[in-house]
């Protein structure tokens, strides 16, 4: 069995997806005392270490020689919806991800981080600096961007994956092979909620209460679910599609919204597009006011699907606590795609033996 070591565990989406690829989780790390109170929660027998990565140089050098080492440092440094300053402290973490790397020594390791650090030109440098001190520890490193919506989760969400195998240089179309084979699709948004009911009920309670309420200037675009026609960053959600990105900042007016009637009857009159158009036609002027009560924002129940954890998975903390950790997981069944891919890879007759 693959063994593996999680850095910036959170609440443990990366974990799962690893997990169900058939890995062991030896060790995790998480810095955030409720995201480990959820993980140990769910993961009892995993030894997590809450702290500092930057404190257990010690800890890390016991597990010397494990099969993986994965994670995902914080993203917002990197993130174009953020400052994207070189500066943030924040950023300075896919440094501490690599010397945790040069401590265990793994045959091979997994970074997601945000798309922008592998595309964006200002961050073309870091993200060469990064392959090139993976380099100099021995690995081949590949930058694999990822749609979630490719693979099993309900959300057009892109990631990259940087892999890295030891002692291997040349892995990268089979690697985009491996991934490639792990397409799939996932639900769209109105069946997967169908079971869960209305917002609520014992099964999916109601979890966020911020109004929603129109915009004086709404930022309008070719399509009523890519506008911005009411107050705050949540957007209303196609029942028929797939999510935008599930954010760490949910919980609040930056939740994403749904028309409750038509999500649960589709036969009723498609509010939001009907809206949509009597603004593009100028037949209603905008002008701020609470919007129907049919239209709400998502539950934590619901977020949790999008990302793809089980039902089952227990939270700890309060509710925006709570849409904090799971907007900050890696979706669990996106990792699954990549740990299975990466297994396999390492299970290869080709690359056992002396070579890793």
């Amino acid at each position: 069995m693959i063994t593996a070591v999680s850095l910036f565990t959170g609440a443990g989406g990366m974990d799962i997806g690893f997990e169900k690829a058939g890995v062991k989780i030896v060790l995790a790390n998480e810095i955030d005392k409720m995201a480990s109170k959820t993980y140990l929660t769910n993961h009892p027998d995993v030894n997590l270490i809450v702290d500092d990565i930057n404190n257990i140089s010690d800890e890390l050098a016991k597990y010397k020689g494990v099969d993986l080492v994965f994670g995902g440092p914080p993203c917002q440094g990197f993130s174009v919806i953020g400052k994207m300053d070189p500066k943030d402290v924040r950023s300075q973490l896919i440094w501490s991800f690599l010397h945790a790397v040069e401590i265990i020594k793994p045959k091979a390791f997994v970074m997601e981080n945000v798309k922008s650090l592998a595309y964006i030109k200002k961050w073309k440098p870091v993200k060469e600096e990064f392959l090139e001190k993976a380099n100099d520890l021995g690995y081949g490193c590949v930058p694999f961007i990822l749609n979630a919506a490719e693979h099993g989760t309900p959300q057009k969400r892109e990631r990259v994956f940087f892999i890295g195998i030891r002692h291997d240089y040349d892995f990268g179309d089979t690697m985009q092979m491996l991934l490639d084979k792990q397409k799939r699709k996932a639900p769209v948004i109105r069946d997967l909620f169908k079971d869960l009911g209305p917002a609520g009920t014992s099964q999916n309670p109601k979890t966020c209460n911020a109004k929603i309420t129109y915009a004086e200037r709404p930022v309008m675009r070719k399509i009523p679910y890519d506008c911005l026609m009411f107050n705050g960053i949540g957007r209303p959600i196609n029942p028929d599609g797939y999510s935008r990105t599930i954010t760490a900042s949910q919980g609040g007016n930056m939740t994403l919204i749904v028309d409750e009637e038509y999500l649960h009857d589709q036969t009723a009159n498609n509010w939001i597009q009907e809206y949509y158009d009597k603004l593009v036609s100028g037949e209603i002027k905008p002008a701020f006011a609470e919007a129907p009560s049919r239209l709400r924002r998502l539950t934590i129940n619901e977020t949790k699907r999008i990302q793809t954890f089980p039902d089952e998975y227990i939270f700890c903390g309060a509710k925006t606590n709570v849409y904090k950790q799971i907007g900050n997981a890696v979706p669990c069944e996106m990792a699954k795609s990549v740990a299975s891919a990466v297994v396999e890879y390492l299970n290869n007759d080709q690359v056992k033996g002396d070579q890793l």
